[in-house]
């Protein structure tokens, strides 16, 4: 009788915890990306180094962020990653996220970057293969020469 009282106990903890869990979630809808506009995007634009941290250890990156004829796109490269054109720009709240894809050894590897302003700094977030590894780090914003 104890045994299956606490058993009883336990399943209305878990759904009490679901439950709230769920009313919290509906509280706050994620933010809608939106292709990026030069208007949305202006306070990205420029050259950036990011700095990044992964399972694997530390990586550096250079990005450059750009306004071509009405639209944003980027570029960015690594000692490991040959230069790449990014195309697929688009803004979710204050962050920018950037997709693209790079060829790891004849094998198409998609990566997106997230670049999102926190107090002074800008996070970066790198995540590559759809989650298989992940990287961390800040962005930070080249003065201009």
């Amino acid at each position: 009788m104890l045994q299956r009282l606490t058993i009883s106990m336990v399943f209305v903890g878990v759904l009490i915890s679901l439950n709230m869990a769920g009313a919290a979630a509906q509280g706050q809808a994620p933010a809608t990306p939106a292709a990026a506009t030069p208007e949305a995007a202006a306070a990205f634009l420029g050259d950036w180094t990011i700095t990044a941290e992964g399972a694997n250890g530390p990586a550096t990156f250079a990005l450059s962020v750009k306004v071509d004829n009405g639209k944003v796109g980027a570029e960015i490269s690594s000692d490991m990653q040959p230069l790449q054109a990014i195309t697929d720009i688009t803004t979710s709240g204050t962050s920018l996220v950037l997709k693209y894809m790079f060829d790891y050894q004849g094998t198409p590897v998609p990566v997106v970057v997230t670049l999102k302003p926190a107090d002074d700094k800008v996070g970066a977030q790198l995540d590559f293969a759809d989650g298989a590894y992940q990287m961390t780090g800040t962005a930070t914003k080249k003065k201009p020469e």
